[in-house]
């Protein structure tokens, strides 16, 4: 005689745990690669640098379309820019990604080429059933990387002023959704923000020998919490067609940073590939304490999307970084603001023809910096291309997508002696999707 016993448990498929395990060492990488500079723009001297946005490949192919941004093609997507869309999470969803770039930098009749590369971010999303879901991970926060030199003259004397950075932010951060009515979600990301910034200002005389060059060394170390939060209004619109508008903000809190200065004079070098040893230190300063007071920030979007077969969206955005300071000091920063408008089209998810299944995106934003330079602003337009590549399943409850991004894009002019930056950036991700957690029975 049979009895038929039925239990209830959570399990892990059965190849989790290689793929938990494959993540946390990619998690680990991501923090010390996290602390290095990916960016070769002197616009990045300005702030905490350039800041890099929570947004994961499948998103900056559209233009960074994001507040808006619930569903993704039936694929399980983690959309951290707006944590309101936790909640829509149906399966467990890891996200790991690289990021590289080219970038030309010109001024006058000069230019210079730069390239960099790192691991980017890896996040995981689960769903926690009919309350929500939950996403936790770790990003790139902010990227410093500079080097370049002013000359000029006193008198007659030949000066040459030199201002060099490296370094960056990271945002480990966990967040929470959840659907509170049929058609209205809210959801928030705490987050933790960690990193050394390095700079190097000096003041040279390249042409008297006997002179002493004056150099300060400052090591910026940040520390302190975030928070974000996130709302989203979903409609169905009748024809499989669904309209999503969201918002997103940040309180503008204040972060924590340590800094170390060294100032010290070193003779001027009879070659130019020489470097003499410093002769004296005039200053050096340890556990320099202040408050990082960042900005509020803002944005609202929507998107329309027709089952798996289409979406469009915009964003706006706007932060008042003129509200930021570094302890009592106003480095002069201006409200910054900018939109995005981007889509993607998928011929045919049930056909058996492979180029009919693949995602393509396209997008377009803009944005005025917060950097204002001899009463010029400094903008930012991008064109955005992306595709997403679905893999065959291993297994019946999973689900694989390998996600691409290129963006072309511009940032300051020629105009009044400054620097014209042209980039483009590559986002690689890796998505899986799989049930981690659920029902077993026995017989």
């Amino acid at each position: 005689m049979q009895h038929r016993i039925s239990k209830l448990f959570y399990t892990v498929t059965h190849f989790a745990p290689g793929v938990f395990a494959l993540s946390i060492l990619l998690l680990l990488s991501t923090t010390t690669q996290a602390q290095r500079a990916t960016t070769s723009s002197p616009y990045s001297r300005y702030g905490l640098g350039e800041m890099r946005g929570d947004l994961l490949p499948q998103l900056r192919a559209m233009g960074g379309i994001s507040t808006g941004i619930r569903y993704l093609n039936g694929y399980g997507n983690i959309n951290v820019a707006n944590p309101a869309s936790y909640s829509a999470l149906g399966l467990t969803t890891i996200d790991v990604g690289l990021f590289g770039n080219i970038t030309q930098l010109s001024n006058n009749n000069l230019s210079e080429n730069s390239y960099n590369f790192s691991l980017s971010h890896i996040n995981f999303g689960i769903p926690m059933g009919r309350p929500g879901g939950i996403s936790f991970g770790i990003m790139p926060f902010s990227d410093v990387g500079f080097s370049y030199a002013i000359s000029g003259a006193i008198d007659t004397t030949a000066i040459r002023t030199v201002y060099a950075g490296a370094g960056g932010t990271t945002k480990a951060y966990l967040g929470y959704g959840v659907q509170i009515t049929k058609n209205f979600s809210v959801g928030v990301n705490a987050s933790y923000i960690f990193g050394t910034l390095e700079r190097i200002n000096s003041v040279e005389f390249p042409d008297d020998v006997g002179a002493l060059n004056v150099r300060i060394d400052s090591s910026q170390y940040v520390r302190g919490f975030n928070f974000d939060y996130g709302v989203q209004y979903f409609q169905p619109l009748g024809n499989n067609v669904n309209l999503t508008i969201g918002y997103t903000g940040t309180a503008g809190p204040s972060l924590r940073t340590n800094t170390s200065r060294v100032i010290t004079r070193t003779p001027t070098s009879v070659e130019d590939d020489q470097e003499n040893l410093p002769v004296d230190t005039i200053s050096s300063e340890e556990g320099i304490k202040q408050d990082i007071t960042m900005p509020m920030k803002h944005s609202v979007g929507f998107s329309i999307a027709k089952g798996s077969n289409w979406l469009i969206g915009g964003d706006f955005n706007y932060a008042k970084w003129s509200d930021y300071r570094v302890g009592n000091r106003n480095p002069q920063l201006t409200d910054s603001y900018g939109f995005a408008i981007g889509g993607q089209i998928t011929p045919d998810v049930t056909s058996v023809n492979y180029f009919s299944v693949v995602d393509y995106r396209l997008g377009f934003k803009y944005d005025k910096s917060y950097i204002n330079i001899s009463d010029q602003d400094i903008k930012r337009m991008a064109l955005t291309v992306g595709f997403g590549f679905p893999l065959p399943s291993l297994f019946g409850t999973s689900f694989y997508k390998v996600n691409f991004a290129t963006e072309f894009g511009q940032m300051g002019t020629l105009s009044n002696n400054l620097v014209r930056e042209r980039y483009i950036n590559f986002n690689l991700g890796f998505t899986l999707n799989d049930r981690w957690f659920r029902r077993r029975y026995y017989d």
